[in-house]
């Protein structure tokens, strides 16, 4: 008699499990144009593959957004030292909220915020 019962609540349960944050679908890139905060990739992520499927390189010029398309270039300017960079679109990210933009070391270093690890940056499409 309970059986049905405790059919549902495990179904129930187990439902709520499955909520969980799915990515927004990429967006058209075209005229992308926001500020926000960067921050760049650790070395515990070399070699290990991003979401594009190609394995991180931290000498590459690369960067983790969450919705422009892989493969987008896009120019990310430091707004505290107007220092800038080309950046190839390869990963989604970055996972910690409040942030725009995930960088590769490289690029940390030619945008000048290895030190801090983060820097308010504009990020604008280049696909035009």
């Amino acid at each position: 008699m309970w059986r049905p019962f405790y059919i549902a609540a495990a179904f129930a349960l187990l439902g709520g499990c499955a909520l969980v944050e799915e990515s927004e679908p990429p967006i058209d890139p075209h005229g992308y144009d926001q500020q926000g905060v960067a921050s760049y990739y650790g070395a515990r992520h070399q070699g290990k593959r991003t979401a594009s499927g190609e394995r991180f390189d931290p000498n590459a010029l690369t960067a983790a957004h969450r919705r422009l398309p892989f493969g987008s270039k896009v120019l990310v300017t430091n707004l505290s030292n107007q220092h800038s960079v080309v950046v190839r679109i390869n990963d989604r990210g970055p996972h910690t909220r409040g942030r725009l933009i995930d960088v590769s070391r490289a690029a940390a270093e030619q945008l000048g915020m290895t030190a801090s690890g983060m820097a308010r940056v504009r990020v604008q499409d280049l696909d035009d």
